[in-house]
């Protein structure tokens, strides 16, 4: 008897089963994918989004579309609980939907502090399809009067969208400011090599990075830190920590400290065996990753493979992280930052070779 796959989000790391719903669904199961949106943006390429360097269907895969034509079936809502007794998801409508194996990509979001007035100028770096309408209204202000764009976070988000935003006001009638607020030191975790272009190339595209301390709040686009004096923005794009979505804590799951679904080498849930993940969403318990694509798109052929053996009770196959990955930086203006263990590019090169890996991707899986 056939068995219902659930896919919680249909993320990078859901890109080789959601193109294979055809093979499980030939196999007698059923299959449900459930997500916010009918597209799922890439990632790797919103801030060149948003620096107008790429329009929204350059970067965005047909979800539903692809599940539909399939013969899979598309729930248009986001999960905001799990019971994994009940082997139940609950959405924000309301509706419940049950599954005999599910796979979570659901992503991660961003920190947000405490807000106080208007929200109307003020987006996050996730969900990426914010990055458009924040473009959109920064670009029409800016064609009427001189603005400032704050953003808030001192890691790879924060410095690719500071790079693209002054990208995007480069194309406007006046003079305005980029400012970067980077915590205490921009891209803290990273090499110096790599602090010290990032930083180069931003200032040369007349970014000003701040580095006196952290964002406390924002009240009508006036931001606090903890540290220095108050500064007013036109409008604020909040690049700062993220974390998974709550509910696997609370539904009593065991999690990493960040709250992100605990998975094995199987990329399993250690307690409840028909659970699985990937992408941002979970904690690796082998060793820590970092919240970058690669990891993603890394798993997509394992969590395939052990989706499809779980259904069919055969064996399940390891995940190895790999080695170190190839880090690209797209800071605006078609300059990037590239490194790979030692081996470092700086410049329009290093965009290009960006821009190729980011295009090839998208093409596989259009």
């Amino acid at each position: 008897m056939g068995k219902h796959l659930v896919l919680a989000g249909g993320g990078h790391a859901h890109m080789v089963t959601m193109a294979n719903i055809h093979m499980i669904r030939a196999l007698g199961h059923q299959v449900t994918v459930i997500g916010p949106s009918d597209y799922h943006y890439y990632s790797g390429m919103g801030p060149g989004m948003l620096g107008s360097g790429y329009e929204p269907d350059d970067i965005r895969f047909a979800t539903r579309k692809k599940v539909e034509e399939q013969g899979g079936v598309f729930v248009l809502d986001s999960i905001v609980g799990v019971d994994p007794v009940a082997r139940e998801l609950r959405l924000k409508s309301g509706k419940a939907v049950n599954y005999d194996v599910v796979s979570f990509n659901t992503g991660s979001h961003v920190d947000i502090p405490a807000i106080e007035g208007s929200r109307e100028r003020i987006y996050t770096v996730k969900p990426i399809e914010r990055l458009y309408q924040a473009r959109t209204e920064i670009e029409s202000l800016a064609q009427k009067q001189s603005v400032t764009v704050a953003v808030v976070g001192g890691g790879p988000a924060g410095a690719e969208a500071a790079g693209n935003v002054a990208q995007l006001l480069t194309q406007t009638l006046f003079p305005s400011k980029v400012l970067l607020f980077a915590g205490r030191s921009l891209l803290a975790r990273f090499p110096k090599g790599v602090r010290e272009k990032t930083r180069s190339l931003l200032e040369k595209n007349g970014v000003s990075i701040q580095e006196q301390g952290h964002l406390i709040a924002i009240k009508d686009n006036c931001l606090s830190f903890d540290s220095g004096p108050e500064v007013a923005a036109d409008f604020v794009i909040l690049a700062t920590g993220v974390h998974p979505s709550p509910f696997f804590r609370e539904a009593g799951l065991q999690t990493g400290p960040d709250g992100g679904l605990l998975v094995n080498r199987f990329l399993q849930h250690p307690d409840y065996p028909e659970i699985f993940g990937g992408g941002d969403c979970i904690w690796f318990k082998d060793q820590p990753l970092d919240k970058v694509g690669v990891y993603a798109v890394r798993e997509n052929p394992v969590l395939f493979h052990n989706l499809k053996a779980f259904l069919q009770g055969e064996s399940l196959q390891a995940f190895d992280p790999g080695g170190d990955y190839l880090l690209i930086f797209n800071l605006g203006n078609r300059q990037g930052v590239l490194r790979k263990k030692w081996f470092q590019i700086t410049g329009e090169v290093a965009f290009r070779i960006k821009d190729w890996i980011d295009r090839k991707f998208m093409r596989d899986f259009q």
